[in-house]
């Protein structure tokens, strides 16, 4: 990772703020703000930004010919660049604005039966939840959640908890490929293999895994895999997908149906005629996605590959020396880190439990309006731990995770005086 400088000492920092590293200069991020959750909701770069500009501009030069003629072909197109790069096929790609848009169009595609189960776990993200909570009242389906461990010291540790929770009724397991909360890679190919030998239907939810991990969906074998392409792979905002196998495709349908989902198309299948057009909408962060993809060539050689080898042993790194600062032991293997790590903190004081805050935690509040930090801390409602989850992204550098691990150590040795 190329060097970086740092900036001179501010008044009320404890230690000096470092600038980001070269790589920088192709995002346009606040230079007065040391940025360390990419995880959340990713940042497009400038290049990938002006190829937006294009196809918008495309759009609005002629919105019919855009609408009924070109957006059909980028769409075959970008189809055919992700499904290289994620390894299945082309046809079994659908489009959507992101990862919680595709869960909730496969929940509302099965025909679920009063008692089926859905397994689920209590590290999936808060929208998945939602979204069984509605079903389970409209449709009589029932989540079960097991537990996994936190911290964990094997993957074998998550396989044996998930496969706890399968009964006669589970018809459909999600799983996380990186949980957003804990920030783990799950043995995804174990568990769906396991589940697929008893006729269970698995859904991977992999929000955070392309751009930040390889991801095969043929060696998965899972019958959904639902991704968010904003993230990691820094595609404009609106720009998500969802995998379904084949013998899925005939009751899969979108949450609301264009104008032309009455129309059959000649030379093109119901499942992408559906999915290629939703009605009225900006399209260019899906036609940006062969453009995000060389985006990445073009920076680092090797590609990809490279960057996300590179984000990974920063990631690793910068989670040894937080948990070595806040005297914290790492919560999981270097082997199941992704390009994040979540950092166990003390439970917030209660004198600061009903105190007004913008970000969830008075302390993220603090890092950002007093330190210039971004970075999220969260407290989960569904095991209860309160944690800090970083992200690492080529534009960071390892010197701003020590300023974050400084000021940490201050802002908690604060809470408790």
């Amino acid at each position: 990772m190329p060097a970086t400088t740092q900036t001179a000492p501010q008044a009320g920092s404890p230690a000096a703020r470092s600038v980001r590293s070269p790589f920088g200069k192709y995002w346009a991020l606040d230079p007065d703000m040391t940025f360390l959750n990419h995880g959340s909701y990713g940042v497009c770069p400038l290049p990938v930004r002006e190829a937006q500009d294009r196809y918008r501009a495309l759009m609005e030069q002629e919105p019919v010919r855009w609408f009924m003629s070109l957006l059909e072909r980028h769409m075959d197109i970008s189809r055919a660049r992700l499904s290289e790069l994620l390894r299945c096929p082309p046809e079994c790609i659908g489009f959507l604005p992101n990862a919680t848009v595709a869960i909730s169009t496969i929940l509302h595609s099965i025909d679920w039966r009063p008692g089926d189960e859905i397994l689920v776990n209590d590290h999936e993200y808060m929208s998945v939840i939602n979204e069984l909570n509605r079903l389970g009242h409209r449709r009589g389906v029932r989540a079960v959640m097991p537990a996994l461990p936190f911290p964990v010291r094997s993957s074998d540790q998550i396989l044996g908890a998930i496969l706890s929770g399968v009964t006669p009724r589970t018809r459909l397991v999600i799983i996380s490929h990186i949980t957003s909360p804990t920030a783990m890679v799950l043995p995804v190919e174990q568990i769906v293999s396991a589940l697929r030998q008893r006729g269970i239907m698995t859904l991977v939810d992999g929000a955070h895994a392309p751009g930040c991990i390889p991801v095969d969906i043929q060696a998965i074998g899972c019958t959904y895999y639902v991704a968010t392409l904003h993230k990691w792979l820094c595609t404009p905002k609106g720009a998500g997908f969802m995998y379904a196998h084949p013998s899925t495709h005939g009751a899969l349908r979108p949450l609301a149906l264009s104008s032309r989902g009455h129309q059959p198309h000649p030379t093109r299948p119901l499942y992408l005629r559906d999915f290629d057009y939703l009605g009225t909408d900006d399209y260019s962060p899906i036609a940006c996605v062969p453009d995000a993809i060389e985006f990445w060539s073009n920076v680092v050689p090797g590609g990809l590959a490279e960057v996300m080898r590179r984000n990974h042993e920063m990631a690793v790194e910068a989670r040894g020396l937080l948990c070595s600062v806040l005297g914290q032991v790492p919560a999981c293997p270097d082997s199941m880190l992704p390009t994040m790590a979540t950092i166990p903190l003390p439970p917030l004081p209660e004198r600061y439990r009903n105190a007004p805050t913008v970000y969830g935690d008075p302390l993220q509040d603090r890092l950002v309006n007093e330190h210039r930090i971004q970075v999220p801390v969260w407290t989960s409602d569904l095991f209860g731990l309160r944690f800090l989850r970083i992200s690492s992204q080529i534009y960071n550098t390892l010197d701003e995770y020590r300023y974050l691990a400084e000021v940490l150590r201050r802002e908690l040795e604060r809470e408790q005086r």
